[in-house]
C-alpha cells in the first residue's frame, strides 16, 4: 500500500493544536475545533464587513459612503465538529452579504480545510490570496487579504499578553522547532512554549513566544514576562537539560521544585544503547522510573 503523503504545514498545526488542548477523546477534539472555528469566521466576517464599508470599524475620519455598522445578528453555522455559534456583523442599509457565509447559507463544512490551510501557509500575501479565491471563487486584492487577516492579529495580541493565574501547581516548559514564514522567507524558529495547571486542576498554556534560537536569556525573559502578568508562585516546574534553564527558573521563582522531564531523561540514557540492545534495555529501565517509590526503584536497579 502507498503511503499516504500530508501537507507538512498542515501536520504542523494539526500538532500545535494537539499541543494546546490536549485533547482526549474525539469529543476533546471537537471542541477544540469549535474553539477555533467561531473566533476565526467572525473575525473573517469583520475583515469582509471593512471592505464592504470601505473604512475600518475604529476610523474615526470622513467616511465616502453613509452606510454604517448596524451591530451582529446570531447565527449557527454547521461544520464538521457540529454546531458553531457566531455573530454575524450587519451594516445600515442592509446591502452586506458575505462571501464567506452568504445569507441562508448555514453549512460551511465544506470550506473549512481551506479556512485552516490560509493559517498553516503562513499568511503570505500572495498564498492567502489564492486560497480565499478558491474559497470564495472569484479573485481578492491584497487589500481585501489585508482587511480580513489583520482582524485577527489583535485578538492574538489580546491573548499573548492577557492576565494570567497568580498560582499554578505543575508546569511544563519546553521548545520546538517549526517552519515559519516572515515575510517572503521561510525559516526555522524556536517557539517558546509554557503549559500551566491551575490549583483547581486545570490545563492553561501560558503563551507562545518566538527566537531565532532556544537560549537561558530567552527563558528568563519569559518567566520575567509570566510574574508581570500574574505568576506569583510555581509549585512544580518540569524542563529539559538546557544549561542555566534551572537557575534562571529559581531566580524568578526562588521555591519552585524542578524536575527534569522524564521523556528527555530516557532520550539521553538511550542514546548510549547499542540498537541490538536498545529493547532489553528500555524494557528494564521502564521498571526503574514507573516504579511508586524510591525504595522500589532502587530494588529494581540490584
Amino acid at each position: 500500500m502507498a503511503k499516504l503523503k500530508r501537507d507538512p504545514k498542515s501536520v504542523e498545526l494539526a500538532n500545535k493544536i494537539i499541543e494546546d488542548y490536549q485533547p482526549e477523546s474525539v469529543e476533546d477534539m471537537q471542541d477544540a475545533l469549535k474553539d477555533i472555528f467561531g473566533p476565526m469566521f467572525e473575525a473573517m466576517l469583520k475583515g469582509e464587513m471593512s471592505h464592504h464599508l470601505g473604512y475600518e470599524s475604529n476610523d474615526k475620519g470622513e467616511k465616502e459612503t453613509e452606510n454604517r455598522r448596524n451591530g451582529y445578528g446570531k447565527k449557527a453555522i454547521k461544520t464538521t465538529s457540529g454546531k458553531v455559534d457566531i455573530k454575524m456583523p450587519r451594516d445600515r442599509d442592509g446591502s452586506f452579504n458575505s462571501e464567506l457565509i452568504p445569507k441562508r447559507k448555514k453549512d460551511v463544512s465544506a470550506i473549512e480545510s481551506k479556512v485552516i490551510s490560509m493559517y498553516a501557509r503562513g499568511m503570505s500575501q500572495r498564498d492567502i490570496s489564492s486560497t480565499i479565491e478558491d474559497i470564495y471563487g472569484f479573485s481578492v486584492s491584497h487589500k481585501m487579504v489585508s482587511d480580513i487577516t489583520d482582524q485577527v492579529l489583535p485578538e492574538l495580541e489580546e491573548w499573548q499578553t492577557r492576565p494570567l493565574s497568580n498560582c499554578y501547581a505543575f508546569v511544563f516548559v519546553d521548545c520546538m522547532y517549526t517552519t515559519i514564514r516572515n515575510q517572503y522567507e521561510a525559516k526555522k524558529y524556536a517557539v517558546y512554549t509554557i503549559l500551566g495547571y491551575t490549583i483547581e486542576g486545570n490545563k492553561e498554556i501560558l503563551g507562545l513566544w518566538l527566537n531565532e534560537t532556544e537560549s537561558k536569556h530567552k527563558w528568563m525573559q519569559i518567566f520575567d514576562e509570566i510574574k508581570a502578568r500574574g505568576v506569583e508562585d510555581i509549585f512544580f516546574i518540569s524542563m529539559d537539560g538546557v544549561s542555566g534553564l534551572e537557575e534562571g527558573a529559581r531566580a524568578i521563582f526562588p521555591d519552585v521544585i524542578v524536575q527534569r522531564c522524564m521523556v528527555h531523561l530516557i532520550r539521553n540514557s538511550v542514546k548510549y544503547i547499542p540498537s541490538k540492545d536498545y529493547k532489553t534495555f528500555t524494557k528494564a529501565l521502564k521498571k526503574v522510573y514507573g516504579a511508586p517509590s524510591l525504595k522500589a526503584c532502587l530494588s529494581k536497579c540490584l
